[in-house]
């Protein structure tokens, strides 16, 4: 618990990868009161849900230390091993909530503020986890048009490790792509929704873009902390201009239409992607280029859904609702 009584890590910044939660992050960062991890944690369930180095009952022992230190996202940290062990209590048990939220304390002493956040992406798949750790902690779920999504996706070199775990991937990348967007975002809205609106809220990265002071008031709104409009100059001093840097790697201010897949999605791809995850884009307000999609595309979404559905439940991950019909 830090000097205002608040527990961290006091948000999470979640959200299907390539949906724009590192420009999401680094305006937050900038923020007086606020500051992230300087790496996606990606540890936090998987340690709790498996009990990794933790009692039955969630409590810390001296084996969890091993367990972050060989993991390579906690690695990027640069945490050593002295400071992780004076983060225990040998006199008593320490629950793991109260472990990590020490780690994060770390982190805000280091730049002397008080609410330390997190963005790891895909925590959009753990958000009950990370709330029975932390009751009170708070979820933005950055939520981008997964047409766009897609075509980073397909350009993306960690593309195939992620989507590409599917079968489909190898048949139909971008029906493959829709599905995994679809599966993030459910999962996210299903559980996010049962927190209530002081605990999770659901941001446009299409409104972000476009109207950041506004969103960005709201967002202060929602974590309790006076706006300040250094969150839209949070590029300043680390731009680079180097040639063939990405708007991420150049530290670009805040711009729209790096992806458009109006101009930038070939006409059979935008079929493929709406017939698999088309329901979705209507109930998120996002318009169809094709609101009927042919009988062939409409069988082969369905039969691909089939088999993306099965897989999860193979691997134990949790199937949205929708997907389960």
């Amino acid at each position: 618990m830090n000097e205002l009584g608040a527990i961290n890590p006091y948000f999470f910044v979640v959200g299907c990868p390539r949906s724009g939660t590192t420009l999401l992050r680094r305006m937050l960062d900038a923020h007086p009161r606020l500051a992230m991890m300087p790496r996606e944690t990606h540890f936090i369930p998987r340690i709790y849900e498996r009990r990794a180095g933790l009692t039955a009952g969630g409590e810390v022992t001296p084996a969890l230390v091993d367990e972050l230190l060989a993991d390579r996202h906690f690695a990027r940290l640069g945490i050593a091993r002295e400071a992780l062990e004076q983060l225990l209590t040998p006199e008593e048990p320490t629950p793991y909530a109260r472990f990590v939220s020490r780690i994060f304390d770390l982190q805000g002493r280091a730049r002397e503020r008080e609410l330390v956040g997190d963005k790891t992406p895909g925590y959009v798949r753990h958000l009950p986890t990370l709330h029975i750790l932390w009751p009170e902690t708070r979820f933005l779920h950055l939520i981008r048009d997964g047409r766009d999504v897609c075509l980073s996706l397909l350009s993306w070199r960690k593309g195939p490790r992620l989507a590409g775990r599917f079968s489909s991937w190898a048949e139909d990348p971008v029906s493959t792509a829709a599905l995994w967007w679809e599966w993030h975002v459910r999962l996210g809205r299903e559980d996010g929704w049962s927190l209530g609106p002081a605990r999770y809220r659901e941001l446009r990265y299409e409104s972000l873009v476009s109207n950041p002071g506004r969103e960005c008031l709201a967002l202060c709104h929602f974590l309790g902390v006076s706006y300040d409009d250094a969150m839209l100059r949070f590029h300043r001093g680390r731009e680079r201009a180097e040639p063939g840097r990405s708007a991420k790697g150049a530290w670009r201010p805040v711009t729209a239409g790096l992806r458009d897949w109006r101009t930038q999605m070939p006409v059979g791809d935008t079929e493929r992607f709406e017939a698999a995850a088309g329901a979705l884009l209507e109930e998120l307000g996002y318009e169809r280029a094709l609101p009927s999609p042919s009988p062939a595309a409409t069988t082969r979404a369905a039969r691909l859904r089939e088999r993306f559905a099965r897989e999860l439940a193979a691997r134990e991950q949790t199937v949205p609702e929708v997907f389960a019909r």
